[in-house]
């Protein structure tokens, strides 16, 4: 980053670092969490015939309402919900969408945050979370999760009765420790604050068996919204769509705060065309699924800790160092992330074959030095 001294920035800004995961050229990225599955080319074809007959209306602005997409994002939820054992009774006037779910977070702390307001994390997690929230020139306060990064509903209704903050952030599974909360903890919160309680569930296709939703909970409760994602299970990553569940009256306040028009007529076309081919799409999140399990199995084996995780990738601690460990891995070719919790790292599924490199390259670092784990005790 440059030198901000010459210029009038926000002071609340200075000596903030930007959002960023390194990104570099190597055969294995386990570092992002994106879906390692490319689209398949049945729905490659269908994207590209879709938006053919879109271009020549590229003069015109696009549906501001995005009124088909919100359909086809309620059709997809009803068939989500009815998997979870938990019907949802959804309208497209509750769904509201941008590019990617840090955009869809970003309306709705403009619209309830800002200066002199205080928005509740529970750390470890997302770190766009404190960054969107101060962007917005709000307060960021945050609580400490358990020792195994858990969350009980008595302990966070506690919390947010004593902070009283006008936004509370949850998510689920928790990003980046896998780990999922009960809708308990999401009643707890909602019901010691006056505030708006945003569940960000980027990750919920990856739970088996599947969780119920916090969609389950938006019956009689206006200030909770559901945040959701086409990134991960939908390897939709490059389209850049997130998309929010919510009562209408609060999905209205969002039109308040979004730029004109902030959704283009291609990403809509294509993020309805992979709806259309939600089945083709998933059917890769179990094959995920089964390297998350067996990547969590095997660093278990060899000594790592690991946290049950719900998502598309794993933390595993009891690394003595995890800069040593993530720069060897880098020498064979493998990219995880060090995201900066003392003794732990983080890698997320690959394919197969992506899989057992990861897993291979492993057992030689600990082979050549046993001293990347902690000493027992």
């Amino acid at each position: 980053m440059g030198n901000f001294e010459s210029l009038p920035v926000r002071s609340d800004l200075v000596g903030l670092k930007p959002y960023g995961a390194p990104h570099l050229d190597v055969p294995v990225q386990l570092n992002v969490n994106e879906n390692a599955y490319p689209i398949p080319d049945v729905v490659v074809e269908s994207m590209r015939s879709a938006v053919d007959g879109h271009f020549a209306g590229l003069n015109r602005y696009p549906d501001r309402e995005f009124e088909d997409l919100r359909g086809h994002l309620v059709s997809y939820l009803d068939g989500v919900n009815r998997r979870a054992g938990g019907a949802v009774d959804l309208s497209p006037e509750m769904i509201w969408a941008g590019n990617g779910s840090n955009e869809v977070l970003s309306h709705i702390v403009q619209a309830f945050g800002g200066p002199g307001r205080t928005v509740l994390g529970f750390t470890p997690s997302y770190s766009m979370h404190p960054l969107i929230a101060t962007g917005t020139g709000a307060s960021w306060q945050s609580s400490a999760r358990n020792d195994d990064f858990a969350l009980d509903a008595d302990a966070v209704g506690a919390e947010v009765a004593d902070v009283d903050p006008d936004i509370v952030f949850l998510c689920t599974p928790n990003n980046p420790t896998g780990t999922s909360i009960g809708l308990d903890v999401i009643e707890a919160a909602y019901d010691n604050c006056s505030g708006i309680v945003i569940v960000d569930e980027a990750y919920a296709e990856f739970s088996r068996p599947a969780r119920p939703s916090a969609m389950t909970l938006l019956a009689g409760r206006p200030r909770l919204v559901v945040s959701r994602t086409m990134s991960k299970a939908f390897a939709c990553a490059g389209l850049r769509l997130g998309y929010a569940i919510a009562a209408p009256e609060l999905i209205d306040v969002l039109r308040l705060v979004r730029l004109p028009y902030h959704l283009s007529d291609i990403t809509q076309v294509l993020a309805c065309t992979a709806l259309e081919h939600a089945d083709v799409l998933l059917d890769n999140v179990d094959r995920l699924i089964d390297s998350r399990d067996r990547i969590s199995q095997h660093l278990r084996d060899v000594g790592f800790t690991v946290f049950p995780s719900d998502s598309n990738f794993v933390l595993f601690g009891n690394i003595s160092s995890p800069q040593t460990l993530w720069q060897r891995l880098l020498d064979r070719g493998i990219l995880i992330r060090d995201i900066g919790i003392t003794h732990h790292a983080r890698v997320n599924a690959g394919t197969e074959v992506e899989t057992t490199a990861f897993l291979r390259a492993i057992d030689e670092i600990l082979g050549e030095d046993p001293g990347i784990l902690l000493p027992a005790g």
